[in-house]
């Protein structure tokens, strides 16, 4: 379709699934930042006030696990008492002997994405990065307003008109709240002070719609009104839909395991590859197997937008880009403690991040 409406949803800090997510992600950065090499892939789930970490780990960090979920929910902005359950193993063997040879080689085998598009100066997809900007503004008024709660939804309809951007025809948000607050006090303050300053006025319209807590009441929020568990929200932590994923989520997981690393690889290509106006949008798959440091696929697909054609752009990608695992953790320095900064309000659009650079490509 070339006129259609599309919708991508973020989520705050508070939701059940991203307080799995941080934890998980703030486990994987302590154990960085005392050993570099470290394989671990740690999760966790919550529910009510009982959190579960659980997983497998080779590292030589000495890591309290129950000490950093505890710290993490703290910080996020609750204040009920939770007990902590850890079961926590070493990291197979045979897996461990794969990935750690001379050269590092793929902690798994899959498939990944990434995406890129022209319609924002990130090159992000309009309706994930007003969702993601909104939940970010949310977070932010709650921290300075106690009678907002951690807990909080955000999703944005963007209308296309010729596959363009033309204006955003809803945006959804539900936020968790003090009793004391009325329905009409919570939308009159999202209105003002979480959407105002966040969406450009020129993609509203009179016939723009705002549903601000459409479900009513919204006190019990977190673990208490749902349960959480690290990995769920990939759709979030990518393009909001807009590009493929390749199902596997990122949060826990050290850079050898390709479903991240290989993620952010490709997010840099397909990025660099529209950056240097060779594509309006851009997305790169690539493929891997355990215990192999070279992919076994790569494809490129521009959706008909290229300025060359997709066989000869992956030429291009093949002769710009080395998409060795081992290429990959050092061209990205990845081995470093940085991934509980990525936990929240997707991977990808922040420039704090290696793998959000880009690269002039030659195409001769």
């Amino acid at each position: 379709m070339k006129n259609y409406i599309f919708t991508s949803e973020s989520v705050t800090e508070g939701h059940p699934d991203k307080i799995c997510d941080q934890i998980a992600d703030a486990i994987l950065d302590e154990a960085l930042a005392q050993d570099p090499d470290s394989n671990m892939a740690v999760e966790a789930t919550i529910k009510d006030d009982f959190v579960l970490v659980y997983g497998e780990a080779n590292t030589k960090a000495k890591i309290d696990y129950e000490k950093i979920a505890l710290d993490t929910i703290k910080k996020i902005g609750y204040d009920e008492d939770y007990y902590v359950t850890v079961v926590v193993n070493e990291q197979s063997p045979e897996i461990h002997n794969a990935v750690n040879k001379e050269e590092i080689c793929a902690g798994d085998q899959g498939i990944m994405f990434g995406y890129a598009c022209d319609e924002t100066p990130e090159f992000m997809p309009m309706p994930i990065y007003y969702a993601h900007q909104l939940a970010m503004q949310l977070a932010k008024v709650r921290r300075n307003n106690p009678l907002l709660k951690p807990d909080g939804k955000t999703q944005v309809s963007v209308e296309y008109v010729d596959d363009e951007p033309k204006r955003i025809d809803t945006i959804v948000v539900s936020t968790q709240h003090d009793a004391s607050l009325s329905q009409e006090e919570i939308k009159k303050l999202v209105m003002e002070e979480v959407i105002a300053p966040v969406v450009d006025a020129k993609w509203l319209d009179e016939n723009t719609k705002y549903f601000i807590n459409p479900s009513g009441s919204f006190v019990v929020g977190g673990s208490f009104g749902d349960s959480g568990t690290t990995g769920r929200k990939i759709v979030c932590d990518t393009y909001g839909g807009r590009g493929r994923i390749g199902g596997g989520c990122f949060s826990s997981k050290d850079p050898t395991k390709v479903d991240r690393s290989a993620a952010y690889y490709c997010r840099y290509v397909a990025k660099s590859i529209v950056a240097s106006g060779l594509a309006k949008r851009a997305e790169v798959q690539v493929s891997y197997a355990i215990g192999k440091n070279e992919p076994i696929s790569i494809c490129v697909d521009t959706f008909g937008t290229g300025k060359l054609s997709d066989e000869k752009l992956l030429e291009v990608v093949e002769k710009n880009f080395n998409f060795n695992v081992d290429n990959i953790l050092k061209e990205l320095d990845l081995r470093k403690p940085i991934y509980k900064k990525t936990s929240c309000y997707g991977h990808f659009g922040d420039p704090q991040f290696t793998w959000e650079q880009t690269k002039a490509l030659k195409t001769e």
